[in-house]
């Protein structure tokens, strides 16, 4: 895992936050016709005094026609993220759709909870060991209905991708994991990230067309819209 160095969860937002055209939002539930989307768990990045690093990624569930989780946190969340499903009345095989915004562990560690779903993590998309043809590599979004769409934001890996949400309370909300860290990551993204150029290429883009940003390693952020504010990100 690849990390930010964070005094605490708190500095991985607030410490920046007036340094950068985002808001910091303590709202965790965004509710919405057909879906909603809620934060079930906010990720983390805190370094440890010994050089090591505590972390763990956002887990979000969207719900609706269909019920949709982003990313499952480590393999060390299996107890909390079964605990957190069943206090909404669900079990893991009521999820539609798993989506795992990348590879590393502590955003995909419990996959093998959800046998009976529909699994993408970046490219791929499957069922079982059936495999959906897609064109996420070539860029294009895969379209789970008309208000849901896995969409492709590589840059931090090669194989990226983001849930983008459209019609719920607050407008357009996009579940990006590490595209961002957090709200405050401004200065510091680029050491986390395989190909910086592609990257900044997809964070001007979502926070161009998105209200709600939920990252990877922090709370959820409200953005400005402005094309011309975001140069420097």
């Amino acid at each position: 895992m690849h990390c930010i160095t964070m005094e605490s969860e708190e500095s991985s937002v607030s410490g920046q936050a007036n340094a950068t055209l985002c808001t910091e939002s303590r709202v965790l539930d965004f509710p919405g016709n057909p879906y909603s989307v809620s934060v079930l768990k906010v990720g983390y990045c805190v370094s440890q005094p010994d050089g090591y690093f505590r972390a763990d990624g956002t887990v979000t569930l969207v719900t609706g026609p269909r019920t949709i989780l982003v990313d499952t946190g480590g393999p060390w969340d299996r107890d909390l993220l079964l605990t957190t499903l069943r206090e909404r009345g669900l079990e893991t095989g009521d999820v539609d759709w798993v989506v795992g915004t990348h590879g590393h562990s502590d955003h995909i560690g419990n996959l093998g909870l959800f046998q009976k779903s529909m699994i993408v993590v970046g490219c791929d998309i499957s069922e079982g060991d059936r495999y959906t043809p897609n064109q996420l590599a070539e860029g294009k979004p895969y379209h789970i209905d008309e208000h849901v769409s896995i969409v492709p934001t590589p840059g931090h890996t090669g194989h990226d991708v983001s849930l983008e949400v459209r019609g719920t309370s607050t407008g357009i909300v996009l579940v990006a994991g590490d595209l961002f860290e957090c709200c405050g990551d401004r200065e510091s993204w680029q050491a986390l990230s395989e190909n910086a150029t592609v990257q900044v290429v997809n964070r001007k883009r979502a926070l161009r067309n998105a209200d709600v940003i939920i990252p990877g390693h922090g709370l959820p952020f409200m953005t400005h819209r402005n094309p011309k504010d975001y140069d420097g990100w």
